[in-house]
């Protein structure tokens, strides 16, 4: 028997419109959960994304305030996919309407927030999900798998970089991506707790200090002139306002175990799109992912044969995390909005099965303090230990 779950999506932005499509993807690719999302709302503060929301999107109604979409009784589960500063009140809104909720990164514009969210959905005992997607990449499902087997023996250190180019252009709209107030800590934040979030999942481990720098190289910005979806160019004036936080970072980190990491983002590269790299290293081998690629994982096995020494280039399968539910067989894609649809059905799930299956807003927490401390490190030049966090965390 197929069940009904009431959907509500806060914000149609380029996320907001990824998450719907992710719910739409349920049943086809998860057909053994039972359940049919219904879009039975939306709430965004354009006249023209409601329009569009019932009448192309295939929402039943659509409102200007979240808070009545929140007060929907027909609204079961939430996706919260407003900016970055309004994640905290949003969140805390559909806590207190007992809503489930699905929100993207970062959580909060700093780690006070994240933990107060994190903290209250566990007391209302409800289950969340946070947009780590890069987590249900399926050849980062098989990495996951073969540090956990001790395939790559005793692991020893890690590298991830996340470089991009979406903000190189100096005359891009200063939007409230670069506010610290509205934004958060910068790249840190928006690149890097993907990075954190991603090694740990991968190796298993906690990171327990960070020593850190950062720069901002554009330092001013013309303000747009229209509204912008994602990372969208618009019109600009010809006067230009202060950047508040970093375009880019870089950190060395400790974890529990006794790993060695270094980790990089850069918002303002010329040249890489979305090279978000994952290397691990330990006695017995090491593997390496680049999300520009990310289908392939390149793994090393030592096996005390000189001549079969070198990278093994893997092509993701269905024995590798959700794949054979979209592709019938190697050599096939999937797509980024793949891996947000694994997502969307682990939430589902989460809160179907109460338990918490999907990235949590504990894990979300936990990104936020290695973010934290990478700002307070590259303020004061020292180390800083990142704080434990408390709940259901996946990693």
């Amino acid at each position: 028997m197929t069940r009904q779950i009431g959907i509500g999506v806060i914000s149609l932005g380029w996320m907001g419109r990824l998450h719907t499509r992710a719910y739409k993807q349920i049943r086809e690719r998860y057909p053994e959960l039972g359940i049919e999302p219904r879009l039975v709302a939306t709430a965004d503060r354009v006249e023209a994304f409601r329009d569009e929301a019932t009448e192309n999107l295939g929402f039943e109604r659509a409102y200007a305030d979240y808070h009545d979409l929140l007060a929907d009784p027909d609204v079961e589960l939430v996706s919260i996919c407003g900016p970055n500063f309004l994640h905290h009140e949003m969140a805390l809104a559909a806590i207190e309407a007992g809503k489930p909720f699905w929100i993207e990164k970062p959580m909060g514009v700093n780690a006070r927030q994240s933990r107060e969210i994190a903290l209250a959905a566990q007391k209302a005992g409800l289950r969340t999900a946070v947009g780590f997607n890069y987590r249900h990449t399926p050849a980062i499902m098989h990495a996951r798998a073969l540090v956990a087997d001790g395939r790559l023996g005793r692991v020893t250190n890690v590298r991830s970089w996340w470089i991009a180019d979406y903000a190189s252009a100096e005359d891009g709209p200063l939007t409230w991506r670069y506010s610290r107030e509205q934004g958060g800590s910068g790249v840190f934040g928006d690149l890097l707790s993907h990075g954190f979030d991603l090694v740990q999942f991968v190796v298993g481990d906690r990171i327990s200090s960070i020593s850190a720098t950062s720069g901002t190289f554009v330092t001013e910005r013309p303000k747009g002139l229209a509204a912008t979806i994602g990372h969208g160019k618009v019109p600009v004036t010809k006067e230009k306002y202060p950047v508040e936080n970093e375009d880019y970072g870089a950190a060395l980190a400790r974890f529990d175990s006794g790993i060695i990491g270094t980790f990089e983002a850069n918002r303002v590269a010329h040249g890489p799109r979305a090279e978000y790299v994952v290397e691990v290293y330990g006695t017995k081998g090491s593997l390496r992912w680049n999300y520009e690629n990310h289908m392939h994982l390149e793994v090393l096995i030592d096996d005390d044969n000189p001549r079969h020494h070198g990278y093994t280039r893997i092509m993701s399968d269905a024995s590798h995390g959700d794949f054979g539910r979209f592709q019938p067989g190697p050599g096939q894609l999937m797509g980024f909005d793949d891996m947000k649809t694994v997502e969307a059905a682990q939430f589902c799930e989460s809160v179907l099965e109460d338990e918490q299956l999907a990235p949590s807003a504990a894990d979300a927490w936990a990104a936020a303090e290695c973010d934290e401390a990478c700002v307070a490190s590259a303020a004061d030049g020292t180390w800083h230990d990142v704080p434990r966090v408390e709940g259901p965390t996946t990693i």
